[in-house]
């Protein structure tokens, strides 16, 4: 039993360390700040998701353990809002977004 406990947390733990990988290669590899703004909001929610996850299948059910749901929770309901009034505000100020067409080719596109 303990086996499978520690293999379902470490597969937990090594997943959340992936996402959290990904979340910055995405920063690092996208040029723009929308995209990496959503590279680095997605991963994050999930990212603390599977981490606590696994740290609680290794600390069992105590205090530390309920501590930890409340951070999962506290950060779930936090993290998108944080991402989205910093990505409201940047739109906001005059940052906008790089797009593959403008609007005028779109129009185009659709006339023909």
């Amino acid at each position: 039993m303990n086996f499978i406990i520690d293999a379902l947390s470490w597969a937990c733990l090594m997943l959340g360390c992936f996402l959290g990988i990904s979340g910055a290669i995405g920063i690092f590899r996208f040029d723009e700040f929308y995209s990496r703004a959503h590279a680095a909001s997605v991963t994050d929610t999930l990212c603390v998701l599977f981490i606590i996850s696994g740290l609680v299948l290794q600390s069992g059910f105590n205090l530390v353990t309920v501590k930890m749901i409340f951070i999962v929770v506290l950060l779930w309901l936090t993290s998108p809002v944080a991402s989205h009034a910093l990505i409201r505000s940047a739109y906001q100020t005059g940052l906008k977004p790089k797009l593959a067409i403008t609007r005028k080719e779109s129009s185009k596109r659709t006339q023909s």
